[in-house]
């Protein structure tokens, strides 16, 4: 052995010492960097909010921005495109069809799978009748088929039947007759009638009738059932409520269509903030519910891609930042080449200051993260950060501070309204028109909020200054009147409800 090393040359000896360094260096990174944790294999967007459906501009700006972020799935099921949900039955004109086809290549050019889904719950027939549906259900995907689309879905939500059994043996006729003529088309998807947890079962954790019948109708198809978490849009989704869910379909892998950032059951506020860490280690699929507003939709959404190409890794907050970052440079390049057209003298005067725009737009966005009402809860809650300095201004107040303390704390807050007054311009100001379009009644209430409190805060300060009061009640009228939109809930509403209590308004 001795002689072998000696005359052995020396890049033996070097290979070695090359190895052995590599192997040091590996053992000292992180797991996380080395390899990252399995992505949800299909992940991406369902356009399935109720309203006015996108444009064919719009979704192919979304199939480019899913290629671009990582998402690699759309699905097609706006609820009011009448020829996917109330006349189902009936074949597409040639001109929405030559949009769709449109659409199909579009998705395959930007790495997406184009999902084709249809709603036939509304006035299905199961039993009598049903022959004659499935016929014009195969037609339907044959035109689609056609086209190139190799994904196909059957929605059942929304809609008062609760025939478990025979919708399961609806869909699953359906998939097994196009899957034999076409051995390329994927396994179907579907969501079912009751498409939340708190609806699939009996309060008690044992399967509704229905879910039992529609679970027992797909058992041994590998058809994705897709379901909404916990309730239709709350959030707060923890892997043993998941895997209770997964129990009521005997432990069947469920899909999530999650229902952030859509607001079609509040469309006064926008969805701007970052989706939730989620239980997604096993989950088959994801995808995310939009807004109407396609461009602010993605802010939520490029957060949402970063969480499902690494769950373990998510850092929900940092993931927003970089969301707003990117949202803000594409802005910057959009204002950017309309300035450079020789229709540039009738677009809004730019900002000196462009890189202001990311800042401003986490601001505004800051403060409309949270949607609430009595059955949805879902989005952390607005501006958090404003909230804890408006709490600890109501605490000095409330517990007889020392006047220097809530001096201080009242000068703090009317910096920090300045601030949001001024970004709000910004935006005003920069972004391009058609994003503005999408935001700007919220722009300007979240102002108008600001600018009350500030007059608020005048009055907090100098209780006998009649012209504040004065201003006060003026703007608290003009904020009632203004139902268009609303914003910041949970931050500048409460100071401004909270200064209303304390100056006897």
């Amino acid at each position: 052995m001795g002689e072998l090393i000696k005359k052995a040359p020396l890049s033996y000896f070097f290979a070695i010492f090359v190895q052995v360094v590599m192997l040091v260096m590996l053992s000292m990174i992180p797991a996380s960097s080395v390899a990252s944790a399995a992505s949800v294999p299909l992940r991406g967007v369902i356009e399935g909010f109720y309203g006015t459906p996108w444009t064919e501009a719009a979704r192919l700006d979304m199939l480019a921005f899913c290629g671009k972020s990582g998402l690699n799935a759309y699905i097609y099921a706006p609820k009011d495109d009448p020829y996917h949900r109330e006349k189902w039955r009936e074949p597409y004109p040639e001109a929405e069809l030559a949009d769709l086809a449109r659409l199909v290549t579009a998705a395959k050019a930007d790495g997406v799978r184009f999902i084709f889904a249809v709603s036939p719950g509304l006035d299905l027939h199961l039993g009598a009748g049903e022959a004659a549906d499935r016929a014009a259900m195969l037609e339907k995907c044959e035109a689609l088929y056609a086209l190139g689309v190799r994904d196909f879905a059957i929605f059942f939500d929304d809609i008062e039947s609760c025939d478990g059994a025979g919708q399961a043996a609806f869909l699953r006729a359906i998939d097994q007759e196009l899957r034999a003529r076409h051995p390329d088309v994927h396994p179907f998807l579907t969501v079912p009638t009751q498409y939340s947890y708190d609806t699939m079962q009996d309060g008690a954790g044992n399967s509704s009738d229905y879910t039992r019948a529609f679970a027992a109708g797909l058992a041994g198809t590998d058809i994705l059932v897709l379901y909404t978490g916990d309730g239709v849009a709350r959030g707060g989704l923890t892997a043993d409520s998941l895997a209770a869910a997964r129990n009521l379909y005997g432990g069947r892998p469920l899909g999530l269509w999650w229902n952030y950032p859509v607001t079609d059951y509040d469309e006064a506020k926008l969805a701007l903030g970052p989706i939730e860490q989620l239980p997604l280690g096993d989950v088959p699929a994801i995808f995310y519910n939009p807004m109407k507003h396609e461009r602010l939709s993605k802010i939520a959404l490029a957060t949402g891609a970063t969480l499902a190409k690494n769950p373990e890794s998510y850092d929900h907050e940092a993931a927003w930042h970089q969301a707003i970052e990117d949202f803000a440079d594409t802005e910057n390049h959009r204002t950017a080449a309309k300035r450079r057209t020789p229709s540039a003298a009738t677009q809004p005067r730019a900002s000196k200051a462009p890189a202001r725009l990311a800042a401003a737009m986490e601001t505004f966005a800051d403060h409309s993260t949270h949607m609430k009402n009595i059955w949805a809860d879902i989005g952390r809650p607005d501006a958090p950060a404003f909230r804890h300095a408006v709490d600890n201004l109501f605490a000095a107040i409330d517990q007889g501070a020392p006047e220097a303390v809530t001096t201080s704390r009242l000068h703090d807050l009317d910096a920090r309204l300045s601030a949001i007054e001024q970004d709000a311009s910004i935006l005003e100001t920069n972004l391009d028109p058609a994003t503005l379009a999408e935001c700007q009644p919220q722009l300007h209430r979240l102002k108008a909020l600001a600018t009350a409190c500030r007059t608020g805060l005048r009055l907090l300060e100098v209780p006998n200054d009649k012209a504040a009061r004065t201003d006060f009640h003026a703007a608290r009228a003009a904020l009632a009147k203004d139902t268009a939109a609303h914003i910041s809930d949970d931050a500048l509403q409460i100071l401004l409800d909270g200064i209303t209590e304390r100056a006897g308004e």
